[in-house]
């Protein structure tokens, strides 16, 4: 009777799901939308200390790689000790590589203050923290819903923040405007309290199986064929999203394009991908989330071709920011969901956070080889074609994927 009045005390405590939702959507915002603004310092920055474009971008290779390779350290501490320790801690780290990289006039400095500071930071309060919480705070009714406003949320980020830093950029200086945005960071710890998840139940899955240790969790996902699938796929979206977000910008100036329609290209990208993750979060309740992923996967290839086989103009631009959003961050909501339908809420942060490794371990790829490539052919036409071919593997790799809970030994579960 004691437990049963203790455990109704923890879910009635709980936070209201719109707030949770709510929260969570800013902080995807506020933390999503300077890094999806990177581009726009690869010119200004390059130009001033005579760079290539290669230590930019391994700069922001080195983010994507760290960003990845912090997640599950961050989704296992979160899971263990909370969600607002890590947020927190995560922003101070996030702002502070903001703060130091307008001052990096090496590309020592670029790469520390860019790449391990920015990239560590985010493994600490990025989307992928707020989806993990949403997976422990939410009901299960809300949980795909939630993933979807979540990544749209940080879509609406790259929306804000491109248009925003060509402005600022263009009116106060580069510099000015990294200052800015480490202060804006700042603004995810006092939001973050709303995700409290500390002593919170109703987030429970019937998929989770008590006193499973972090060790046997990550043994047991490694384990898992379709687990690895699903990671393996995940590799192609990072390459994709990191090598666009960074390389376009100066893509588009190559071809003769202003930076006002990169930045319009950038936002559309952003402002229709708000459309294709909520989308994403409701189709995943309804139908196979791996076919789902398969179709997006093949999508992206298709517009990606048309878009290079097409000459470049503002209308093309547009047209292909359009398309390409819709595809943009529509494949986190079912793969999310599908790490949850297989293992549950308990290590959802870590298990995530090793999808999102795998995502991010693409994007250091993405980022890496569009400006060496560059540097050394002249053109980026070499990592366009390939971001083509990884989109149709990812379609494949995923269709065998089962769906469906881990199977665990009785005596074990029970």
């Amino acid at each position: 009777m004691r437990a049963a009045r203790s455990q109704t005390a923890s879910v009635g405590s709980a936070i209201p799901a719109g707030l949770v939702i709510a929260a969570g959507c800013l902080i995807a915002m506020l933390t999503f939308g300077p890094r999806a603004a990177s581009g726009f310092f690869l010119l200004p920055m390059s130009r001033d200390y005579g760079w290539g474009r290669d230590v930019f971008g391994l700069a922001i290779a080195i983010q994507n790689l760290l960003w990845g390779l912090g997640s599950p350290f961050a989704g296992a501490i979160a899971d263990r000790f909370g969600t607002v320790r890590v947020l927190c801690g995560g922003a101070v780290v996030y702002a502070a590589g903001l703060a130091l990289m307008a001052f990096a006039d090496t590309p020592g400095l670029l790469h520390l203050s860019a790449g391990a500071l920015v990239g560590f930071g985010l493994s600490a309060c990025s989307f992928n923290l707020v989806l993990a919480a949403f997976g422990k705070l939410l009901p299960e009714r809300w949980r795909s819903i939630g993933f979807g406003a979540g990544t749209a949320a940080g879509s609406f980020g790259q929306f804000l923040f491109p248009p925003l830093a060509a402005g600022l950029i263009s009116s106060v200086g580069w510099q000015e405007t990294l200052l800015v945005f480490a202060a804006i960071i700042l603004l995810v710890m006092p939001i973050s309290f709303a995700l409290s998840n500390r002593g919170v139940t109703q987030g429970q899955s019937a998929t989770d199986m008590p006193g499973q240790s972090i060790r046997g969790a990550l043994s047991e996902a490694l384990r898992h064929p379709s687990y690895i699938m699903l990671v393996l796929g995940f590799f192609t979206c990072g390459f994709q999203l990191a090598f666009v977000t960074v390389h376009m910008p100066a893509y588009l100036v190559d071809n003769g394009i202003t930076p006002t329609i990169g930045a319009t290209t950038l936002a559309l990208i952003g402002l229709f991908n708000m459309a294709g993750s909520l989308t994403a979060g409701v189709l995943s309740t309804r139908f196979s989330r791996k076919w789902l992923l398969a179709l997006i996967y093949f999508a992206r290839g298709v517009v990606i071709a048309v878009f290079i086989l097409l000459p470049v103009s503002p209308l093309t631009c547009m047209l292909f920011g359009a398309a390409i959003g819709l595809l943009w961050l529509s494949t986190v909501p079912p793969t999310s969901g599908l790490v949850m339908l297989m293992f549950g809420t308990r290590y959802i942060a870590m298990l995530y956070g090793f999808a999102f490794f795998s995502h991010q371990v693409g994007g250091f790829l993405g980022v890496w080889l569009g400006g060496a490539l560059y540097e050394a052919t002249g053109s980026y036409n070499m990592v366009w074609w390939l971001s083509v071919a990884l989109s149709f593997a990812s379609a494949a790799i995923n269709l065998p994927i089962k769906e469906r809970p881990v199977r665990r030994p009785v005596a074990a579960a029970a």
